[in-house]
C-alpha cells in the first residue's frame, strides 16, 4: 500500500465554532455526552441551478482529524473563554476513536447525498462539526467551480492561478480542490511543494514595464527561461507585441499570453499572425477574469490555454457548498442507535445511519443515486456503492494520493448523464430515490 504523507502539523482543535464546546460542557453535566450518536453530512440542494457537486477536501480533512488536540495553549485559551474546569479537563485527553465513512474524494454528488458519516460519542463527533464543514464547503465549492470550467474548456488545459485573490491558505486549498477536479496545474508553489501538483508561471506586465522596450524585456526572459517561454503580449499593443515575441524567441516560441480585451477577436488575429510569422506551433493562453461561461464562449477560438484566477477561488458565484452536519441517530436507553430527524421548515434532515449506491441505465451513464437505512449496501443492490472507510477506530484508514481523486472525479464525472455538463440552470443530474 502507498503511504500517503501527512501534510498539516499544527493543532486544529480550536478551528472550530465557541457553542461546539458549550453543547459538550452542558452533555457533560447532563451524563448524555458518551451517548453514541451517528452525524451525516449532506446537501439540501446544489448552490444556483447546478446540476451536481464535486466531493473535495477529504485528504485534508483527515489530516485535520488527526491533529484535532488540545494542548496547553488551546486549554488555556478555553478558560480564559468561560468553560468550566470538568471540561477543559476532558477535553485534554481527547482523542477521536470512532468511524468515519465518506463519498471517496473526486466523487459527485446530488442533494441528499449522504457525503459524511460520523459514529462516535456524540461528544467526540460534535465537537468536529465546524471543522468537517469548513474543509468540505470551500473544497467542494471550488471544486464544482473547477469541474464546470473544465467541461466548458472541452480538453484545453485550465491553470489554477486565483493566489492573489484569497487568503493565503485557502489559496494552498483551492489549488488542491481545483486539481482534483481536473485543472493541470496551479501558479502556488506552496500548492505544488504540499500536494504535488505541476506549477506553472513566466512573466506580468511588470517585468515588461521594468525594461526600456518590449524587445528587450522579451529577450530578458527568453534568455533566461528558453524559447519554449510564455510571453505576455498585450502590455503594449498586441500584434506588435506578437512580432516581437516571435523575434525574440523565433518560430520555437512556446506560447503567447493574452490578459485584457476582447479575446475572441485578439485570439483569432493573433493566431493569424502567429502562423504568418511562420509560429504555427506556438500556443496562445488567456487569462482576464475568465469563468465557466467566459470558457465557454472562447470554445470556438483558437485558444490553448485557460488561467483562471478570482472566479475559481470564489466558488464562481458559490462560495460555499451549503453543506450540514447533522444528527441522524444516536443511542436510546436500551443501548440500541435511534434514527433522529430535523422538522424545521426548509431545513429538514433524514434520520438513520445511511447507505448510498448509483445505478447504471443501459447507456452505461449513471441513472439514479439510491439511499437507504442501514450499514451495508443490500445484498441484492446492484448499484454502484459510493460510500467508503476512511477512519476506523480513530485511526485513518482512506488517505490516499492526490491523483486517486482526480481521476475518480474523471470517471464519475464521464458516467453522469450528458446533460450534467450543461453551465444552464437545471434539476439535479440525478434524483435521489430512499428505501
Amino acid at each position: 500500500m502507498r503511504r500517503v504523507p501527512r501534510v498539516i502539523d499544527a493543532s486544529t482543535a480550536l478551528l472550530t465554532d465557541h457553542y461546539e464546546i458549550t453543547m459538550l460542557q452542558a452533555a457533560l453535566r447532563s451524563g448524555t455526552a458518551h451517548r453514541r450518536a451517528v452525524f451525516e453530512v449532506f446537501a439540501r440542494r446544489l448552490p444556483d441551478g447546478r446540476r451536481y457537486g464535486v466531493v473535495a477536501g477529504t485528504g485534508r480533512l483527515l489530516d485535520a482529524v488527526e491533529n484535532f488536540r488540545f494542548g496547553p495553549d488551546e486549554l488555556a485559551s478555553l478558560a480564559k473563554a468561560g468553560i468550566d474546569r470538568p471540561t477543559i479537563d476532558w477535553l485534554a485527553d481527547y482523542r477521536f476513536t470512532g468511524s468515519v465513512d465518506g463519498y471517496a474524494e473526486g466523487e459527485t454528488y446530488v442533494p441528499n447525498s449522504p457525503l459524511l458519516t460520523v459514529e462516535a460519542s456524540f461528544a467526540e463527533a460534535v465537537l468536529l462539526e465546524t471543522l468537517v464543514l469548513s474543509i468540505l464547503n470551500f473544497d467542494s465549492a471550488v471544486a464544482a467551480a473547477a469541474s464546470r470550467m473544465t467541461c466548458a474548456s472541452s480538453g484545453r488545459p485550465c491553470i489554477e492561478m486565483g493566489s492573489r485573490r484569497a487568503h493565503e491558505q485557502a489559496a494552498v486549498a483551492a489549488a488542491r480542490a481545483a486539481y482534483v477536479a481536473g485543472f493541470a496545474a496551479t501558479s502556488n508553489l506552496e500548492a505544488a511543494r504540499r500536494h504535488g501538483i505541476p506549477s506553472t508561471g513566466t512573466s506580468a506586465h511588470a517585468f515588461t514595464l521594468l525594461h526600456d522596450t518590449e524587445e528587450q524585456a522579451f529577450a530578458a526572459q527568453v534568455a533566461a527561461l528558453g524559447p519554449g517561454t510564455t510571453l505576455l503580449v498585450d502590455t503594449y499593443d498586441v500584434a506588435q507585441g506578437v512580432r516581437n515575441a516571435v523575434a525574440a524567441a523565433g518560430r520555437a516560441l512556446g506560447a503567447v499570453r493574452l490578459d485584457s480585451g476582447d479575446l475572441v477577436t485578439q485570439a483569432r488575429e493573433t493566431r493569424a499572425l502567429l502562423d504568418e510569422l511562420g509560429a504555427d506551433q506556438t500556443r496562445i493562453i488567456v487569462t482576464s477574469d475568465l469563468d465557466e461561461y467566459a470558457i465557454a464562449g472562447l470554445a470556438a477560438a483558437p485558444v490553448d490555454g485557460y488561467g483562471v484566477g478570482t472566479s475559481l477561488v470564489t466558488g464562481s458565484g458559490a462560495p460555499t457548498a451549503g453543506l450540514v452536519y447533522k444528527l441522524v441517530a444516536r443511542e436510546d436507553s436500551s443501548g440500541e442507535l435511534r434514527p433522529v430527524e430535523k422538522r424545521s421548515l426548509n431545513k429538514t434532515s433524514r434520520g438513520g445511519r445511511k447507505w448510498a449506491a448509483r445505478r447504471y441505465g443501459d447507456d452505461g451513464h449513471t441513472s439514479e443515486e439510491v439511499v437507504g437505512i442501514g450499514y451495508d449496501v443490500p445484498a441484492g443492490e446492484t448499484g454502484r456503492p459510493l460510500l467508503v472507510p476512511l477512519v476506523r477506530g480513530g485511526e485513518v484508514v482512506g488517505r490516499e494520493p492526490l491523483a486517486d481523486a482526480r481521476d475518480r472525479h474523471a470517471r464519475s464525472l464521464a458516467e453522469l448523464p450528458v446533460e450534467a455538463h450543461a453551465l444552464s440552470r437545471g434539476e439535479p443530474a440525478l434524483p435521489t430515490t430512499f428505501e
